[in-house]
């Protein structure tokens, strides 16, 4: 009877720790397992002004550092374009010290010369309009000879007028308004300077980051516009892995936490990342991220950044995303 007894004992201490064991893998968070791609950021590189291609100093598959120059367009024409406006500029700034500086004493001296000699021209006119009209009483002289000294002398007080009007404005200097205009025409060739400078400096083209040439997409001799892409450059950092959580697990994924990014490359060591940003938005499944859920489910979009990426990583390249919450929350 009592070994019965001790099978049946055991039996039930088995299933007790059997149970246990199970209770416990059920209550306790799981591992969740998310699945994307890796979305290396990549820039087209292009001119700001437009040009014949000089030069490119790189190709595709090189490894390049921020601040690299990786080609150039014919500078001749920009270095053209520079000097003219500096011509400008030193023509704008001569006219504005003139407008400042006023008349010479000479040409004050002129202005009154010409005033003296057009007061000369109108007494003489006045003195033989007035002996006409004596003339005229008497009708020595036909009206006509009359009407033309007097348009004589008409004309000679105009000149008087205009010429004392000049030697006013000579010994007053130009007008604020003039001054004004000048300096706007200082400032307006110096901005033209400015632009000539910064066209002529963009006619080099530098890396923004450090990366690697993807793409090269012209060839030096050819013209190119401005803004049209040259050169495709895949940045080293950051390397983002985009991957989706469904609802369910939503609330497991938030930014700050740490996950691990797992390649078939490397399947026993895999990359360390952290949750950088979780959408606010839903979305469909994309038909490129391979889950076991159904496509039709509605996902939120992960961006988790590696720390320690390595050229290992490839734009596009499938991973499994890992992360433990107990792990998180401790």
């Amino acid at each position: 009877m009592k070994k019965p007894l001790l099978i049946v004992g055991a039996l039930v201490v088995i299933a007790a720790i059997v149970g246990g064991w199970m209770w416990y893998q059920h209550s306790r968070p799981q591992m969740l397992t998310l699945y994307g791609n890796v979305d290396i950021r990549t820039v087209n590189l292009s001119f700001r002004v437009g040009g014949r291609l000089a030069s490119l100093s790189v190709d595709e598959g090189d490894a390049v550092r921020k601040g690299q120059t990786l080609g150039t367009l014919d500078r001749a024409p920009y270095e053209n374009a520079l000097m003219q406006a500096k011509a400008n500029l030193a023509t704008a700034e001569a006219k504005l010290d003139l407008a400042k500086a006023g008349y010479r004493e000479e040409e004050i001296a002129q202005a009154q010369a010409a005033v003296s000699q057009a007061e000369a021209a109108y007494q003489y006119a006045q003195n033989f309009w007035q002996r006409q009209q004596g003339l005229w009483k008497s009708r020595t002289i036909s009206a006509n000879d009359l009407e033309n000294a007097r348009s004589s002398r008409d004309q000679a007080l105009a000149s008087l007028k205009s010429a004392r009007d000049k030697l006013s404005q000579f010994k007053t200097g130009n007008r604020p308004q003039e001054i004004a205009q000048a300096q706007a025409g200082v400032d307006q060739a110096k901005a033209q300077v400015a632009q000539a400078e910064l066209d002529l400096h963009d006619t080099t083209l530098v890396a923004p980051s450090p990366g690697t040439l993807l793409t090269r997409a012209v060839e030096p001799g050819s013209m190119l516009n401005a803004g049209s892409t040259a050169l495709t450059l895949s940045l080293t950092r950051p390397v983002w892995v985009r991957a989706y959580v469904d609802e369910r697990n939503l609330h497991r994924a938030t930014p700050g936490q740490q996950v691990q990014v797992w390649t078939d490359g490397r399947p026993d060591k895999p990359y360390t990342g952290k949750i950088g940003f979780v959408s606010p938005t839903a979305e469909f499944t994309p038909k490129t991220v391979e889950t076991p859920d159904l496509r039709t489910d509605l996902v939120y979009r992960l961006r988790i950044i590696v720390t320690d990426a390595d050229d290992g990583l490839r734009q596009g390249m499938p991973v499994t995303v890992t992360f433990d919450e107990s792990r998180h929350e401790q």
